[in-house]
């Protein structure tokens, strides 16, 4: 995958040297590398803990207690390197399609953290995997989401990671274009259909990830995708997270009905459509 080393790092903010305490208030979003562990605590527990993540009411951040000098290794400072990069080609590609429809495309912020960090959905946490919250318009991510990805469910390359940073911004679209509100609604008037309507949701962000995979361009104007190497990544990552393999890899039985996020097969086919067409009219998840 091509990226650009050394952009403008405006829409990043690094809070890895950062420690805080207290616990925020509102909902937090259910994250990528999450869903596993709580589809678990749920089939223990026999509560749907899948269906109390969500958006919630902005909170009051607690006063940091200390800061100090982000520590990383090279490896880690190539992989933030690539994900600035990627945050801006994003936003590239969705700046015009927003004039296209009339409205002003807003840039998201990424923020780096390590173990714990509160936001204004809640507090952060690294086993919760990278997560949109919309009352601040910010992705959250622990860069050790990446080696879990690779390890626990075998999917690597940068592409495969910038996918999953390209599906954040995806509900950061959904949030921009109204279309979160409308779903958060019809989950509170017809609650028996809240994890159908999250599905549609996540698809459509899938399909939102492929739109920029296929349409993204480096700082120098050169495709993000090099080859179907680059896809096969991307493609990978998001077979590896369908809801489906996790109830599998759980020691469950697969239970569509539980779904939040989809099947491999649902993922990669949404993710497939935006990568193939690069349309936002492509990508209504809805209408299935």
């Amino acid at each position: 995958m091509r990226w650009s080393p050394g952009e403008s790092r405006d829409n990043l903010e690094d809070r890895r040297g950062s420690r805080r305490s207290g616990l925020g208030g509102g909902g937090l979003r259910l994250g990528l590398g999450g869903t596993l562990v709580l589809l678990v605590l749920s089939m223990i527990f026999k509560v749907d803990f899948l269906s109390l993540v969500g958006g919630g009411s902005p909170s009051m951040a607690p006063a940091e207690e200390s800061s100090g000098p982000v520590t990383e290794t090279t490896q880690e400072a190539q992989t933030v390197d690539m994900l600035n990069s990627s945050l801006n080609s994003t936003q590239r590609v969705w700046t015009p399609i927003f004039q296209e429809m009339g409205r002003q495309y807003q840039p998201a912020t990424l923020v780096l953290f390590r173990d714990v960090y509160p936001t204004a959905c809640g507090m952060g946490q690294a086993a919760t995997g990278p997560f949109f919250c919309p009352a601040d318009a910010k992705v959250y991510l622990d860069l050790g989401f990446f080696e879990e990805l690779r390890t626990k469910f075998g999917a690597s390359g940068d592409f495969a990671h910038a996918y999953v940073l390209a599906h954040e911004v995806g509900h950061h679209v959904q949030r921009l274009l109204g279309i979160e509100e409308k779903v958060r609604r019809m989950q509170r008037s017809r609650p028996k259909d809240a994890n159908q309507y999250s599905v549609a949701l996540e698809l459509q962000a899938d399909c939102f990830a492929g739109i920029w995979g296929r349409n993204g361009r480096t700082a120098d104007g050169q495709p993000v995708l090099e080859n179907q190497s680059d896809i096969e990544d991307g493609l990978r990552a998001a077979a590896s997270i369908g809801d489906d393999r996790i109830q599998k890899m759980s020691g469950r039985a697969v239970s569509p009905e539980s779904w939040t996020h989809g099947s491999s097969a649902q993922r990669t086919e949404w993710l497939r459509r935006g990568l193939a067409n690069g349309r936002v009219s492509d990508c209504n998840t809805f209408a299935d």
